[in-house]
């Protein structure tokens, strides 16, 4: 279903369903003198399939991110976060980045029996993996799958560096494996806090986590011994950056001890599926933002050079990168230069099944 409108859609971020880049045709509304075209659309209803995959952690070469291993149980994100920037990657299933991304989302059930397969090789070399990357580890349906709780438990056992970044309180409920591993510094986790303001994050990101619990997340994740971080991510030009000095505040008084921030990147469709959601909800400055945005990507809507595609270029981005200095400094936030331990690494037995019969 390929959806172009301008109404928003009740508990979804996208209110647009653009054709995938790799697709050959599209379908557009044109009304056939019926009045069809003005009948109320299906509703966009969550379903989840199984994918079947012979590799779990993804690699990358990108000088501009900390990690070259990474893992996503999910394709696709039920939050919703209308500026996701991994929305395009869902036209690779001949879908769209727009509201498919947020309701066909793929799933990966056998994701923890392949990653033991992958560490018990005695090739494999330990380097920390990273998990919330693309999309959401602990999005909404991990409530009842439960494929990001089964790769930590792996992960525990092996001993393996992990960092998470999430918008979800839901990663309070794998405390017990997250403070076990802590206690040999193989956790680091962050969580991702665009606004403070629940109006403005409900039109953002209709089905993630409400700001107040992810800081509640925060806090306890502190308590628990876990060094703990906050993403101010993405800051979006005139709809939420002026509050970065209060998300970091509210963020360091609960606990974290790090913190970042990255500018909003609209690679390949996600352009139009964000100034549709744009004219749509914030129809009044919505010019001024894409004005913006286009002052910290050199006259375009994004910039794909790793040099400055998370934090843009130009007056106003310099302006934002200050801004994040300032206040992270007062706050003490990354004071700590912390290296997560792959010293602690052990093969995992191939077989769980096998191996409990010989721990009887």
């Amino acid at each position: 279903m390929h959806r172009k409108s301008t109404e928003a859609v009740k508990g979804r971020g996208a209110v647009s369903n653009p054709t995938g880049r790799f697709e050959s045709s599209g379908i557009e509304p044109h009304d056939d003198g019926w009045g069809t075209i003005d009948e109320d659309e299906a509703p966009f209803r969550t379903t989840v399939t199984p994918l079947r995959v012979k590799e779990i952690i993804t690699t990358n070469d990108s000088p501009d991110i900390g990690f070259d291993q990474s893992i996503n149980p999910y394709n696709g994100c039920e939050h919703g976060c209308v500026y996701c920037f991994a929305r395009p990657s869902h036209e690779y299933h001949g879908l769209s980045s727009g509201l498919d991304f947020e309701t066909k989302i793929f799933a990966k059930p056998d994701a923890p029996e392949v990653l033991r397969r992958t560490l018990a090789k005695a090739s494999y070399k330990c380097r920390p993996i990273a998990m919330g990357t693309n999309t959401d580890p602990y999005q909404p349906i991990e409530r009842r799958m439960g494929i990001m709780r089964g790769i930590l438990e792996v992960l525990c056992e092996a001993r393996h560096p992990v960092g998470i970044v999430t918008k979800s309180d839901l990663v309070l409920r794998d405390l017990d494996i997250l403070t076990e591993m802590s206690k040999r510094n193989l956790v680091r986790v962050a969580l991702s806090v665009t606004t403070l303001d629940e109006d403005v994050a409900r039109v953002m990101e209709p089905r993630a986590a409400r700001p107040a619990k992810r800081l509640e997340a925060i806090r306890r994740l502190a308590a628990a011994g876990i060094p703990t971080g906050v993403m101010a991510a993405p800051m979006i030009p005139a709809i939420n950056d002026k509050e970065m000095e209060a998300i970091l505040e509210a963020a360091a008084e609960r606990g974290a001890t790090s913190g970042g921030y990255i500018l909003v990147r609209l690679p390949y469709q996600l352009k139009a599926v964000f100034e549709d959601w744009l004219r749509t909800n914030f129809p009044d400055r919505a010019d001024r933002v894409l004005s913006l945005i286009r002052q910290t990507r050199g006259g375009k809507l994004y910039d794909a050079d790793w040099r400055v595609r998370q934090i843009g270029e130009g007056p106003y981005a310099h302006l934002l990168g200050k801004r994040f200095e300032v206040i992270a400094a007062r706050l003490g936030l990354n004071a700590r230069n912390y290296h997560m331990d792959a010293t602690h690494f052990r093969h995992p037995r191939r077989d769980v099944r096998q191996a409990a019969l010989f721990d009887v």
